[in-house]
């Protein structure tokens, strides 16, 4: 397999022995070491409102004999997927399943709703679906975690049963959930989910999503029926197993529709999709019987991707705080003097009080080790709307040197690369000789968007030349979050000048604060699930 001379795609994946993990099923239908799928297509979602409405359609053109998967952190039953007042996700789901639909659900049971979580939310989506009357639905509240983590994976499968070359699924960063459905002009969700005050009255959410058609449907939907297939009890709790078995809400699994076998190959297809995940090393009986010391194919793809860095490094990140994960991102800008590294984060964090602390804490020393590593050829930036309100970005996206793409749950931290459970998409198209046509054009659409160019066609390609090599994205960057700056600094007087993009200052909340909240946040926010073996190795 390989895009033509020198372009040996598969050094940017991981074998199925670089997995680390021998007790999945994701690989195996791939050939010997294999642990990818090739013939696919995959079209990235920039945004909310683009997932959200090619979701509607996908469901609404299910019929009979379908099948449709859905796991998510947090799901809106009344969460419009238009602006049809009847795309609300229930309705969508309730008329599926009136047609013969099969639906599955596996939703985070959550925190407490006290701790700013959606354990409510989520209870309800559970609750109306799984009417006891109806053999067609089934959602599942899912507490299979480590104590103080989270199912954060954010996916839909959707099956047919008479034509399976229309197979697809959706992976990424978005939850069917209040806020998300904003569009690239981020005036925000007109079904708003509350942010900290400094993101305004409508807050914009910057968000990525994929699609995926061709065999690598089947092992996105290997990664729902290994977690619904868990002989373990959905939750430790005897207060919560109580609330289900007095509800409408099931209490366990029930088998599964009979799997099908992977789609074809799409006609044309020419990317290569390896499906990654993070599972935590759980104890005794409660572990994941798919991943009994965890599995940390994230970490182990990024850190086997920013080794091979040499040009560009370009993140898109919720959670930048990992200082002990940065390290690696730092060394690698430290080794190679022509790599730039460029992360659009939120400007503040989405909440305030400790939550905001501990996040501050954690980002200061995370930005700080990578600016002396390379104060030049570093930068962060967040986003803001034309209305001068900051965008708070969700997105997870990593482009490495326009070969290495994911999109996924997964933030860069040891949380996400140890901790709770995480879905990505790694993506390298084999079309290319120098570099994945995927990964730049994903890179580039990005690019336009925070630059306020062209979003496609023609124009777009003209308008974004300038930022193709590593370091004219860097000066491209650069240049418009100073004009934008400046302009705001010397009053907002004239024209706005193009662009979203602005320095992320990070307030120092000082150095004794810092001290204080450094052990909070590596045990709260930023925990470690990996076995001690391998903490004792400083490895994943």
């Amino acid at each position: 397999m390989s895009g033509g001379p020198g372009s040996d795609v598969t050094r940017w994946l991981l074998t199925a022995s670089e997995r680390g993990n021998p007790h999945t099923a994701i690989d195996d239908e791939h050939p010997g070491e294999q642990a990818w799928s090739t013939g696919n297509s995959v079209r990235p979602l920039v945004d909310g409102a683009t997932y959200f409405e090619e979701l509607f359609r996908t469901i609404e053109a299910t019929r009979a004999g379908d099948l449709v998967l859905f796991a998510g952190w947090r799901v809106d039953a009344d969460q419009q997927l238009t602006d049809d007042p009847s795309s609300t996700l229930l309705e969508v789901l309730d008329r599926a399943e009136d047609r013969g639909v099969q639906v599955r659900g596996l939703i985070w049971r959550s925190h407490t709703e006290q701790l700013d979580f959606s354990a409510e939310d989520n209870r309800e989506v559970a609750e109306e679906l799984a009417d006891e009357d109806d053999e067609h639905a089934e959602v599942l509240l899912d507490m299979r975690v480590r104590r103080g983590g989270s199912h954060h994976q954010k996916f839909v499968v959707v099956r047919h049963g008479d034509d399976p070359s229309r197979d697809i699924a959706f992976v990424g960063g978005i939850d069917v959930a209040h806020s998300r459905r904003d569009t690239s002009d981020h005036r925000g969700d007109p079904q708003q989910q509350a942010l900290a005050e400094e993101y305004g009255p409508s807050p914009g959410w910057h968000d990525v999503h994929c699609a995926i058609t061709g065999p690598a449907v089947a092992d996105v939907e290997t990664v729902f029926r290994e977690r619904w297939d868990d002989p373990s009890p959905l939750t430790p709790a005897l207060h919560s197993r109580l609330r289900d078995r007095l509800s409408k809400v099931q209490h366990e699994p029930t088998p599964l529709p009979e799997r099908r076998p992977a789609p074809p190959p799409v006609e044309g297809g020419t990317h290569v999709v390896q499906v990654l995940r993070t599972y935590p090393h759980r104890h005794l009986r409660r572990r994941y019987p798919f991943a009994p010391k965890g599995e940390r194919s994230i970490a182990r793809a990024h850190l086997k991707a920013i080794e091979q860095a040499r040009h560009l490094i370009y993140l898109e990140e919720q959670y930048l705080w990992s200082s002990t994960v940065s390290l690696a991102l730092a060394e690698a800008l430290s080794a190679n003097p022509e790599l730039h590294l460029i992360t659009v984060l939120p400007h503040r964090p989405d909440l305030s009080g400790m939550a905001e602390l501990l996040q501050l804490e954690g980002r200061f020393e995370a930005l700080k080790q990578l600016t002396e590593a390379a104060p030049e050829r570093f930068a962060a930036y967040g986003i803001e709307n034309h209305a001068g309100w900051p965008v708070y970005v969700h997105a997870k996206v990593v482009v490495i040197d326009d070969w290495y793409a994911t999109i996924g749950s997964d933030n860069v931290n040891r949380r996400s690369w140890s901790h709770d459970s995480e879905l990505a998409a790694l993506v390298v198209d084999d079309a290319g000789t120098d570099h994945s046509p995927f990964a730049r054009s994903l890179r580039l659409r990005l690019a336009a968007e925070h630059l306020d160019r062209p979003l496609s066609g023609e124009e777009h390609e003209a308008a974004m030349a300038d930022c193709v090599p590593a370091a004219g994205m860097f000066t491209a960057y650069a240049d418009a979050a100073a004009r934008l700056q400046e302009w705001r600094d010397g009053g907002m007087l004239g024209r706005r000048p193009p662009g979203r993009l602005r320095a992320v200052r990070e307030p120092d909340i000082g150095r004794w604060p810092r001290r204080v909240l450094e052990v909070p946040q590596r045990l709260l926010g930023d925990p470690d699930g990996r076995p001690s073996e391998l903490r004792r190795r400083h490895v994943y």
